[in-house]
């Protein structure tokens, strides 16, 4: 086990939240900040693991829908960290380094792997899943596949989340399995269909670093486990 673990966070307006809750695991995590701005992604090569972080909307012609750009919001795209991101998904593939995706990080991961994306949950028929009118996330229930890979980390067939997100996985990646739902369908976890031997790779939809219960099957178990994949890589 290395003396310092090396996490590198994507950059994002939330990303002292993001800081924080790694942080918070112990004094052996250094992190290290991954941004489009600065396009240091020569810095992953430091890295013991990644965590992909939430914000803008992934760009319809990463999985080949352009067409479906009219859904997005427009004032929160950004093609660059899209590009930046994808590189990153490439090196950590490449090189087995321990995965986590957190809303936006389980999106473009899903396209990654050559999924597609519901640009606009409402637009698709489904309930809204953004914040509240006051600005705060919204709260809901969620349904863990008792034989997914996640359900061995989680131990909980059901739960309550967190949620702020207006898009969400459509067509599942090449390679990927969805393991966890809300009540309306939409996809909430997606993992490895086949994981044995393949490097730790969690993507979920709901937000556990600010999630009202640190203390939650769905917030605790998710760090300490990507954790202990940092330290064995």
């Amino acid at each position: 086990m290395p003396e310092k673990l090396i996490i590198g966070v994507t950059d994002c307006s939330k990303y002292p939240n993001y800081a924080r809750w790694m942080l918070a695991h112990g004094d052996n995590i250094e992190l290290l900040q991954l941004s489009y701005k600065t396009n240091n992604i020569e810095d992953v090569k430091k890295c013991h693991g990644i965590v992909l972080t939430g914000g803008e909307d992934v760009h319809p012609r990463f999985y080949n829908k352009p067409e479906l750009y009219k859904y997005c919001y427009e004032d929160d795209i950004s093609e660059a960290r899209d590009e930046f991101e994808w590189k990153l998904l490439e090196y950590t593939e490449a090189n087995a380094v321990p995965v986590l995706g957190i809303c936006r990080g389980l999106q473009i991961g899903n396209v990654f792997f050559g999924g597609t994306l519901i640009p606009d949950i409402p637009r698709w028929g489904k309930f809204n899943h953004a914040k509240l009118v006051d600005d705060s996330d919204r709260y809901h229930s969620i349904h863990v596949d008792p034989a997914s890979w996640l359900f061995g980390l989680i131990g909980e067939q059901t739960g309550i989340i967190n949620s702020n997100h207006h898009q969400s996985a459509d067509l599942i990646g090449e390679g990927l399995i969805v393991s966890a739902l809300s009540p309306d369908g939409v996809i909430e976890a997606l993992d490895r269909k086949e994981p044995a031997g393949k490097s730790f790779l969690c993507l979920i939809q709901w937000h556990p670093e600010r999630m009202e219960n640190q203390l939650s099957n769905f917030v605790q178990p998710l760090r300490n486990a990507f954790v202990k994949a940092c330290e064995e890589k």
